[in-house]
């Protein structure tokens, strides 16, 4: 279920880079599967620091056919501790062959296909294992860059869904 969603089209996309994004929805929290487990410290704090800001300033990244999130595991987990409901997602065809997959635990191989299976499974690399990169050009940037600020109340993520 998507409360709200703009879908991207062929003409509404004036970089060719951004083609594998697919749409920007705000999401129902309980339908998002997280592939990394968090740290309590960032959590904590960023959870505080949203609270306090009163505002999610940027949106989260999961695959569009699995919901598998790919960036912003301590945002989630911000917001359901912030009694949250929604969440703001870009989704991505993950299957993209510019989006590449990197990790920053040498002793974890990770692929795409090992990621969605431990979200779709459940089971939680540590935090911060995998590091999401889009090939731009002969440029590698952080999947991170892509997520453009939204400024979304609380209140508004807190309402009950329909």
């Amino acid at each position: 279920m998507v409360v709200f969603a703009y879908e991207h089209r062929e003409s509404s996309r004036p970089k060719r880079c951004l083609r594998f994004v697919r749409k920007f929805a705000i999401t129902p929290i309980e339908v998002l599967k997280p592939h990394e487990d968090v740290d309590p410290h960032r959590l904590s704090s960023l959870t505080r620091e949203i609270g306090s800001d009163g505002v999610l300033k940027r949106p989260i990244v999961a695959d569009h056919r699995t919901n598998v999130v790919l960036d912003g595991h301590h945002r989630l987990q911000a917001l359901k501790l912030l009694g949250c409901r929604l969440i703001p997602v870009i989704y991505v065809d993950y299957r993209d062959s510019r989006i590449i997959v990197k990790t920053y635990r040498e002793s974890i191989e990770l692929t795409k296909d090992i990621i969605v299976e431990a979200g779709l499974k459940g089971h939680l690399f540590p935090p911060k294992t995998s590091k999401h990169m889009v090939l731009k050009g002969s440029d590698l940037t952080h999947i991170s860059e892509f997520e453009k600020p939204v400024h979304i109340p609380l209140s508004r993520l807190r309402k009950p869904i329909r």
